[in-house]
């Protein structure tokens, strides 16, 4: 009966979805104390709620599962209050090839959190727990749904209300990256504009790029360098309306590398105002738009 119940088990898991495929890193060298167990304990356990979570009610394949990675720095820890900072970075495959392109690479100071060794951690939307989960689960959700802005316009909305709603729950119990006064870089400005219909070239601009260019490059890299270039000007008008805004940032954050060697080499296109464009929109980027052949 034990082992009838085992198996059954394990079907019941292996049915439920697991969207990501996330790794995970704590480097507490700033604190001194890098040896102690609790921080190997955090992080196999911030590895096991972010893979084991169901997030959605998505039947997710294995290979399916998106690639992520969570990079935390640990500079203080004192008794159970940990002061840290977190790299959140994801990717997905690009159609008919073996490259995974960077959708998210953003990097949260705002990450304090109260923890004990081995306590659980299990996500509820409708509850506060702990800023550690409520952070993690904000991620999660932010990932699920860039992911699936870049195969389909307005597919990331749902994920972004997921995540507002933990906003929401947040703030009522932690200031810190959750609320307005957080300044124009935290979690709180992130969910904003994700959500936000004054940043509808964002999106246009994030589906173009993909879809209409990467996904196409195994096919014709001329015509796809030219729709990525297109996508890329998008981003003029976004400046218009709102310049400096964040999302253009948290953008070529994640893809500035990326433009820079798909236009430093390969078939010419006319791209003649494109280095423009990305000087005007993203000029801290500049080093890697110099590398750009016209």
């Amino acid at each position: 009966m034990r082992k009838l119940l085992f198996i059954l088990s394990m079907l019941t898991w292996s049915l439920q979805a697991q969207e990501l495929n996330c790794t995970v890193s704590i480097n507490a060298e700033q604190t001194g104390q890098s040896n102690l167990q609790v921080f190997r304990t955090l992080q196999s356990e911030i590895t096991e709620f972010m893979n084991r979570t169901s997030w959605t009610d998505l039947n997710v394949k294995q290979q399916e599962r998106i690639d992520c990675s969570l990079a935390i720095i640990v500079s203080n820890i004192n008794s159970d209050f940990f002061t840290a900072s977190i790299q959140v970075q994801s990717s997905r495959p690009v159609y008919n090839s073996t490259y995974n392109t960077p959708i998210l690479n953003f990097n949260d100071r705002q990450f304090n959190f109260q923890y004990t060794e081995f306590q659980p951690l299990n996500y509820n939307a409708n509850t506060f727990d702990s800023n550690l989960i409520s952070v993690l689960a904000f991620y999660a959700y932010t990932i699920i749904g860039l992911d699936a802005a870049s195969y389909e316009l307005g597919a990331g909305e749902p994920y972004f209300e997921e995540a507002k709603q933990i906003v929401n729950t947040a703030q009522q119990q932690v200031s810190d990256g959750w609320s307005a006064q957080s300044g124009t870089q935290s979690r709180y400005r992130l969910n904003q504009d994700l959500l936000s219909p004054n940043f509808r070239e964002f999106f246009d601009a994030m589906y173009a790029y993909h879809r209409n260019g990467l996904d196409y490059m195994a096919q014709s890299d001329r015509e796809a360098k030219q729709s990525i270039a297109i996508s890329l000007s998008l981003f003029e008008q976004l400046y218009r309306n709102r310049p400096n805004n964040f999302l253009t940032r948290v953008f070529f954050d994640s893809k500035a590398e990326e433009i820079a060697s798909i236009f430093s080499g390969g078939p010419q296109v006319n791209i003649s105002s494109l280095v423009s464009t990305l000087n005007k929109v993203a000029p801290t980027k500049s080093t890697y738009w110099q590398q750009i052949k016209l």
